[in-house]
């Protein structure tokens, strides 16, 4: 099956759907540093990405779509989020960073069976409500443009007219359902919320949900406070074994073990790489792997603890905000995790090579998705297309 990765980044989400089966036909990013990324890997064929096509380096707006027409099985990509981002400005529909336009473009140019985009969870909050209930409904619709002038709220006026006359069955439709993930509940190592949309074409008559969460905080706590099986997986002392006390506290208060597997932590991903600070020498001898000084933790920024997800990495919008990017380690010293270490955290394979200094490096992984979680619900697009 064939796949479009728009706004690819460095590739978080594009291989995550590439290892549920699907081939790229053509990959678009404007950015030369995750650009030089994609390539480098591709060339070497290392992180599974050698049947990539050349990424495309350049501006959305300037491309042309149509030849894809009718050839597409699927649409994918993040569209810059900064309008929404927490850490961003809000501007939403007034900034012109806002890409959701352009997503729909290529979904109405393309004619995708089903497309999968993912943003992140500022843009469901409630400020962006009307925004988000405008995104929705041009993904559903994206025949219908905006007409010469007319502004946004007058164009989700006139979307949700045609929604609502005979369900807006004529012309090319979507049937969408979007729901915020959060990563460490299918298996990363990492508490990183992310809106994700995905959209079936109504032709098709797919019924579809998002995948049931395999992972759960109780079942790492049952693993930690009652079976003490993390403990003793990872060879940790009784005098070493420290936890939140909220959260031992609620371990405790667990009467059965749960069904789901447990939450991956930091120790979980990184644990068996040597210390960059500690252990230099051994550190370089893994790909990306270097200790960054500077770290120090202030109040709201205290860093990831080493037996819990880590908090979610963070790009920043000047530079990389220290908290969300560093290791807390059990005695209270913190240090900046290494590119490497992060890129466990976003679950990239080893040979995967960032492009760039740390702080490029740590910008590329803190705007992705992890591969993981993007593998999980394209296996189970492919699986109703296939079956479609």
């Amino acid at each position: 099956m064939r796949v479009i990765e728009l706004f690819a980044g460095a590739g978080g989400l594009g291989m995550g759907i590439s290892k549920a089966g699907f081939r790229p036909a053509q990959i678009v990013e404007w950015d030369r540093w995750c650009c030089d990324t994609i390539r480098e890997n591709r060339r070497a064929k290392t992180g599974g990405i050698g049947h990539w096509p050349e990424p495309i380096e350049g501006d959305i707006r300037q491309l042309d779509f149509r030849a894809h027409e009718g050839r597409i099985d699927l649409v994918s990509g993040g569209p810059p989020c900064q309008p929404f981002s927490l850490g961003g400005k809000h501007r939403a529909h007034a900034d012109t960073r806002d890409m959701w336009p352009e997503a729909v473009r290529v979904v109405r140019e393309t004619r995708p069976r089903a497309f999968v985009f993912e943003n992140v969870k500022g843009l469901t909050r409630a400020s962006f409500a009307t925004y988000l209930a405008h995104i929705v409904h041009q993904l559903t619709h994206p025949e219908l443009t905006p007409l010469p002038g007319e502004e946004w709220p007058e164009h989700l006026a006139r979307l949700e007219r045609h929604h609502t006359a005979h369900g807006g069955r004529d012309g090319l439709r979507y049937n969408v359902v979007h729901r915020v993930l959060n990563a460490a509940n299918h298996g990363v190592p990492q508490r990183r919320e992310r809106v994700v949309f995905v959209g079936f074409r109504a032709d098709l008559g797919i019924e579809w949900s998002f995948p049931d969460e395999t992972h759960s905080l109780d079942a790492l706590l049952w693993s930690q406070v009652r079976s003490l099986d993390y403990w003793d997986r990872h060879k940790i002392a009784k005098r070493d074994r420290t936890m939140d006390a909220r959260l031992h506290a609620r371990g405790m208060s667990l009467l059965e073990k749960p069904r789901a597997s447990p939450w991956r932590t930091v120790r979980d991903a990184i644990g068996d790489l040597p210390d960059p600070e500690l252990r230099p020498i051994e550190a370089a001898t893994h790909l990306n792997h270097r200790f960054q000084g500077g770290a120090r933790s202030y109040v709201g920024h205290t860093g990831s603890p080493l037996d819990e997800p880590a908090k979610t990495l963070k790009a920043g919008v000047h530079g990389v905000p220290g908290g969300e990017n560093m290791l807390c380690r059990p005695d209270g010293g913190v240090r900046y995790f290494s590119v490497r270490e992060s890129a466990r955290l976003q679950t990239f394979p080893d040979d995967y090579r960032f492009h760039g200094s740390w702080s490029e490096s740590m910008r590329q992984l803190g705007n992705a998705v992890p591969v993981e979680l993007a593998k999980v619900v394209a296996k189970n697009v492919a699986r109703h297309l296939t079956s479609a």
